[in-house]
C-alpha cells in the first residue's frame, strides 16, 4: 500500500471516529451565526425566547430541541435548518446551548401558585406527591381517588391523602419501554356493581426461543375490598398470534357512554400498516359492554374476518379519551408522529387514515405519506402541528367553572400544557393553555368538587387546579 492511500484510509477512518461535535464548527460559532440575532449574543432573548431561564416552551429534553432546530416551528417564525447544518452541527449546538444553561445557573421555575385565564383567575396546589410514574386518575367518590403508577401499581388517594401501601394483588405488567399499568377507569354504576377498569400491557412467552416476550395491551375489571384487588375478570384480550415485541403505542384509554358501551384504544405498537388490518386490534378503538361481551350492532361483525370488538380504524396511538356529557359522542386526542397531533371525533366504522394520510412526518425526518386527504377516509376535526404530545382528555363537567362547562380539557406531554378547547358544531373554535410548564401532563380530570386535576410526570405528582 502506498504512502498517500495509506494515510486518505487514516483520514476517513478518523473522520468516522471523532466526536461528532469536532468535525464541525463548535457550538459557540454556529450559534453566533444561525441563532444570537433571534435569542441575544448570551442566549437571554430578544426577538425569541431566553435559552438559559430553564423554561423550554417547546419542549425541554433534547430530542426536542433538537427536533425544532432541525425542522423548526415555521409558522411561529422559527426557521428550519435542516438543509443549513447537518446532525453533527446541531448537536454540537445543543451541546454549547446545554452547557450555557448549566453555566449561567439556569432552573426550571416553580409551579405558579395562581394564574391567570380567560375567564378566570386559578389556585394551584400540589395535591399528591411521591407517586412514580403516574398515569391515570379517577374518582369512586367525593373524596376517594384512584391513581395508576406505570410500573404496575394502583394507588388510594383518601382525603387528599395518599395511603402509603398500593393496592394489593393487581395483575403483573410489563414494565419496559412505554408499557406497564396505565388506565384506571370507575364503572358508571359502580355504587350498585364496584367495578373498577384497568389497562395495562400484557406479556405472554415468546415462542422464538431466546427472543424477548410478546406483549399487548389487556384490560380487566375487578373491585377492590381492604385495599386489595379482588374477582378480577378479563373484559379484552387479544389473540396470542396479534402481540408484538415492540415495547411503544400501547394507547390506552377506557370511557363509557350513556347506553352502556365501554371503548378503549390500541395504539398500532409501532406496526402502522396493522393500523389498516381489521383483524388485528392495534391502531383501533374498539367497543364492547362492562363485562367483555360484543354489541351486536358493532360496524365490522359484517367482515368474518374482522376482530369484532372493532369500532374504528386507522388510529396511530390514542392516549386522550373522552364522552361528550350531552351529546355521547367520543372524542380521541392521537399522537402523531412528528407533527400531526389530532383531535378526532370517533365515529363507528370510519377509517381515520393513519398512515395512509397524515399531517406530519417521521422523526427522522422522512415522509409517512405524501397525502393529507383520500376519499374515504376521516379528517381531524384539529391538528397540532408541531406536535404538542396530546394526553388525557376530558370534557369539563362542573360547577366551579361554569363558563368552561363541556369545554374539553386536553393535557401535553411535550409542551407540558393544559389546553382548554371550545367546541361548537363538532369544530374547535378557541384554544387557550390554562397550564404552562408544570410539568409533562399524562392525564387530565374533571374532579367531583369540581376542580380539575392534573397528573405530571417529571415532577411526579397530581395538581388540583381550582377557583382563586
Amino acid at each position: 500500500m502506498n504512502t498517500l492511500k495509506f494515510f486518505l484510509i487514516q483520514a476517513a477512518v478518523w473522520g468516522m471516529l471523532m466526536p461528532a461535535g469536532a468535525q464541525t464548527k463548535s457550538g459557540a460559532a454556529l450559534y453566533q451565526q444561525h441563532c444570537a440575532q433571534c435569542h441575544g449574543a448570551e442566549m437571554q432573548g430578544g426577538n425569541a425566547q431566553s435559552l438559559v431561564d430553564g423554561i423550554w416552551q417547546f419542549g425541554a429534553e433534547d430530542g426536542y430541541v433538537t427536533r425544532n432546530i432541525k425542522f423548526g416551528i415555521t409558522h411561529l417564525g422559527m426557521p428550519a435548518y435542516e438543509k443549513t447544518l447537518n446532525d453533527a452541527e446541531i448537536r454540537s449546538l445543543v451541546q454549547y446551548i446545554r452547557e450555557s444553561e448549566k453555566n449561567a445557573g439556569a432552573v426550571k421555575p416553580a409551579v405558579t401558585r395562581e394564574t391567570g385565564t380567560l375567564y378566570y383567575d386559578l389556585k394551584i396546589e400540589e395535591w399528591v406527591r411521591n407517586l412514580e410514574i403516574p398515569w391515570a386518575i379517577d374518582f369512586i367518590g367525593a373524596d376517594t381517588a384512584l391513581v395508576t403508577e406505570r410500573p404496575g401499581r394502583l394507588r388510594m388517594v383518601v382525603g387528599g391523602r395518599l395511603l402509603p401501601q398500593p393496592v394489593a394483588g393487581t395483575p403483573s405488567v410489563l414494565h419496559e419501554g412505554q408499557g406497564g399499568l396505565m388506565e384506571v377507569a370507575v364503572d358508571p354504576n359502580y355504587r350498585q356493581n364496584g367495578w373498577i377498569y384497568l389497562a395495562y400491557s400484557h406479556a405472554i412467552q415468546n415462542p422464538a426461543a431466546g427472543e424477548r416476550p410478546l406483549a399487548m395491551t389487556r384490560l380487566v375489571r375487578g373491585k377492590i375490598r381492604n385495599n386489595t384487588w379482588t374477582g378480577e375478570q378479563v373484559i379484552f384480550e387479544a389473540p396470542p398470534a396479534t402481540y408484538r415485541t415492540t415495547r411503544h403505542h400501547y394507547g390506552c384509554r377506557i370511557v363509557f357512554d350513556p347506553w352502556g358501551y365501554l371503548y378503549f384504544a390500541i395504539g398500532e405498537r409501532g406496526y402502522q400498516d396493522e393500523a389498516q388490518d381489521f383483524t388485528l386490534p392495534n391502531g383501533k378503538v374498539h367497543r364492547i359492554r362492562p363485562d367483555g361481551s360484543i354489541p351486536d350492532t358493532n360496524p365490522y361483525l359484517v367482515f368474518p374476518d374482522a376482530l369484532p370488538s372493532l369500532y374504528s380504524l386507522g388510529n396511530r396511538n390514542i392516549q386522550g379519551m373522552a364522552i361528550h356529557p350531552e351529546t355521547g359522542q367520543l372524542w380521541a386526542t392521537e399522537h402523531g408522529p412528528m407533527g400531526g397531533d389530532e383531535l378526532n371525533l370517533i365515529k363507528a366504522g370510519k377509517n381515520y387514515g393513519w398512515p395512509l394520510v397524515t399531517y406530519g412526518r417521521n422523526y427522522n425526518g422522512s415522509v409517512v405519506s405524501a397525502f393529507t386527504h383520500k376519499p374515504g377516509l376521516e379528517q381531524p376535526v384539529f391538528f397540532w402541528n408541531p406536535s404538542i404530545a396530546v394526553c388525557g382528555l376530558d370534557f369539563y363537567r362542573g360547577e366551579m367553572f361554569p363558563q368552561w362547562k363541556n369545554k374539553l380539557l386536553a393535557g401535553a406531554l411535550k409542551y407540558e400544557e393544559v389546553r382548554l378547547l371550545t367546541i361548537e358544531d363538532e369544530r374547535v373554535i378557541h384554544e387557550e393553555t390554562i397550564l404552562k410548564n408544570a410539568g409533562r401532563v399524562r392525564d387530565v380530570s374533571t374532579g367531583p368538587d369540581g376542580a380539575v386535576y392534573v397528573v405530571l410526570n417529571n415532577p411526579d405528582m397530581i395538581l388540583r387546579l381550582s377557583r382563586k
